[in-house]
């Protein structure tokens, strides 16, 4: 079989794995929620897109949020490795807040080669085969053609806990400060792998994210991105990697100033840090 018609193929397997999952998102997500209906319904969903996988592709190898959470990192070789993310956008399921999807990626050679990600609540299935296109809903999509930052619609999330001490917090608010300044607006959809999506279908031109969960959050709209003609790229301008934790997404126009800007967040944030290290130093000299 040539290799596009196999990558058709599994498309079509992990698109029935998404929907089979998103009927379970579906169910939760209209019921009163409580800690073990989002835990349930988590490892219910991978479960459920795990043994669909195991099924049609036994010696493909499986990566999933919910089964490296609980057992540890699991290394990303050259071989097939389906890489899931049950439910993307937890923190919006408890709250009711329809941005929730279920992802799945396909790597072959750590390259991603088929992506889907469906939200079953507004009923949207992103799909993207190596060149072969990107879709919604099976139809083709393409990312904006916007070319000027001071125009674009930025998306990024701020994932800190409660916990996280204030100059942590002051220096990452700090960074988004600094880029509002050089965008239209901001937004924050609480979905890493619907933030790529977006970029992906031209509803935002530009996306970066720090810190997120792990290759599971951008294995399938890494695909999607590039085949609607986006570009994937680390936030300090290098290469992407899929198990850094870093990601960037925007139309080709827009990469260069995107990247500066996001340069100039950085070195804003690092004197940030120095300036409150300073500050702290001084009062205990002067305490």
């Amino acid at each position: 079989m040539a290799e596009n018609d196999s990558l058709q193929e599994f498309l079509t397997i992990a698109v029935d794995a998404a929907k089979k999952a998103g009927e379970i998102i579906r169910k939760g997500f209209y019921e009163i929620k409580h800690v073990d209906l989002v835990t349930e319904t988590d490892k219910a969903c991978e479960d459920l897109i795990f043994n669909h996988l195991r099924q049609h592709y036994p010696k493909h190898k499986l990566i999933g949020e919910e089964t490296t959470a609980a057992c540890g990192t699991t290394e990303l070789t050259d071989e097939p490795t389906w890489i899931v993310d049950p439910l993307d956008g937890t923190t919006n399921f408890v709250h009711g807040f329809p941005f929730v999807c279920v992802s799945i990626g396909l790597t072959i050679g750590k390259i991603p080669k088929v992506g889907v990600v469906y939200n079953p609540i507004m009923d949207e299935l992103f799909t993207g085969i190596h060149g072969k296109g990107a879709f919604l809903n099976g139809k083709p999509i393409k990312v904006s053609s916007q070319s000027e930052l001071v125009k674009s619609l930025l998306a990024t999330e701020n994932r800190l806990e409660q916990s996280v001490i204030s100059p942590t917090v002051d220096a990452t608010t700090n960074r988004i400060n600094s880029l509002l300044f050089k965008v239209r607006s901001l937004r924050m959809s609480g979905s890493c792998a619907l933030n790529l999506c977006g970029v992906a279908c031209g509803r935002l031109d530009l996306f970066y994210e720090l810190g997120f969960g792990g290759p599971w959050d951008v294995a399938g709209g890494a695909v999607i991105v590039k085949e609607a003609g986006g570009v994937l790229f680390d936030p300090s301008g290098k290469d992407f990697d899929i198990t850094s934790q870093r990601v960037a997404a925007s139309n080709p126009l827009l990469k260069d100033a995107f990247i500066e800007a996001l340069l100039q967040s950085a070195v804003r944030k690092l004197s940030m840090r120095i300036r409150s290290f300073n500050l702290q130093l001084s009062s205990l000299v002067t305490s």
